[in-house]
């Protein structure tokens, strides 16, 4: 695949007062030029600063950031301005110029590229028309809603056509029912104008909602990376696990039994798994927990099913390993996470 954008062993250290903190560890990883790439973590883990390491805000302590194959090492500060015109950006808080109005904050960067007024203005007024807002271009950032805002950051990030739009928590501060207008504007931008999208959340269904791939941040490095439909529906790390399953069974009586994690994908979630395999086995199954999504047209799924007794469960597993569904014993205690 033509990478976009490659880190290398890269890490990054800040030096304080009580001592030195390492906000990144030996990061490695190739985002594919076209695709949406997804960052998730929880809080701490080290997601900003590594998005602010590929634009070089930040500079790595240690490591290489390459884009387009070009190491940002190596440049002077005009080679870096020359890169960032590639990379657009935004942010949870939108960033608006207050005393501007929709139109001139879209035509800012244009301004400042030495685009000639007439010309920034046409390419603004295309843009505020493609994020749905040619109605609003004499408003002020006060007059409009936390949706219209990101609308027209993302306007102003796109409007010198980068090759890379940096979504940094871009979606943190809005509703669900504007979280999902907002991802699905991201998303037809990539896909009609080809700009790689590299998404920076804490919240696992953004992620599920518009990314190719991810990777999941823990204490400053990368615990597990892939397909989005992979992670879902088989995570291997501890943190994989609670990021998309979840802690524990709320309100459930953990009952005695062999306890089976059965994965579902494309294929096997459209089938009725769980029902011929009590047909065949002639077993009873208690579901304890079920979770089914749809990501990139895939359904993909987990579901917690108990069995009573080790024959019984011996004959659920031989079912499930003779049609190929992946499933894995767990341990459900009160208080336990629900991880191998």
């Amino acid at each position: 695949m033509d990478s976009i954008v490659s880190l290398k062993s890269m890490g990054k250290v800040f030096h304080t007062k009580n001592g030195d903190v390492k906000a990144l560890d030996d990061i490695n990883l190739d985002i594919n030029r076209g695709e949406i790439f997804g960052i998730i973590g929880l809080s701490g883990a080290g997601k900003s600063t590594l998005v602010r390491c590929i634009n070089y805000l930040e500079v790595p302590t240690e490591g290489d950031v390459y884009f387009e194959g070009k190491p940002l090492k190596q440049m002077g500060e005009p080679g870096i301005r020359n890169i960032r015109r590639n990379m657009g950006m935004i942010f949870q808080q939108f960033n608006l110029l207050s005393q501007r109005n929709i139109l001139n904050n879209v035509c800012f960067p244009l301004e400042i590229s030495g685009v000639p007024r007439a010309a920034a203005v046409k390419r603004a007024k295309e843009l505020l028309k493609l994020v749905g807002l040619s109605d609003r271009e004499k408003a002020y950032p006060a007059q409009l809603s936390g949706g219209q805002k990101q609308r027209v950051a993302i306007a102003r990030a796109i409007a010198t056509n980068p090759k890379l739009l940096l979504c940094d928590e871009a979606t943190s501060a809005l509703d669900p029912k504007t979280t999902k207008q907002i991802l699905d504007l991201i998303k037809d931008i990539n896909k009609n104008m080809g700009i790689t999208v590299i998404v920076i959340t804490h919240e696992m269904k953004v992620i599920e909602s518009i990314c190719d791939r991810v990777a999941i941040i823990e204490n400053s490095r990368i615990a597990e990376m892939g397909r989005v439909e992979d992670i879902f529906a088989n995570p291997q790390s501890d943190i994989g696990k609670k990021l998309i399953l979840g802690d524990v069974l709320p309100n459930k009586e953990i009952v005695s039994g062999v306890k089976l994690r059965i994965e579902f994908d494309g294929r096997s979630s459209f089938e009725p798994v769980l029902s011929n395999m009590i047909l065949s086995c002639g077993i009873p199954v208690n579901i304890l927990y079920a979770q089914t999504k749809d990501i990139g047209g895939s359904a993909v799924g987990h579901m917690i099913v108990q069995i009573s007794g080790e024959e019984e469960a011996a004959k659920a597993k031989r079912y499930l390993d003779s049609i190929g569904v992946v499933y894995h014993e767990v341990e459900l205690t009160e208080g336990k996470e629900l991880i191998d």
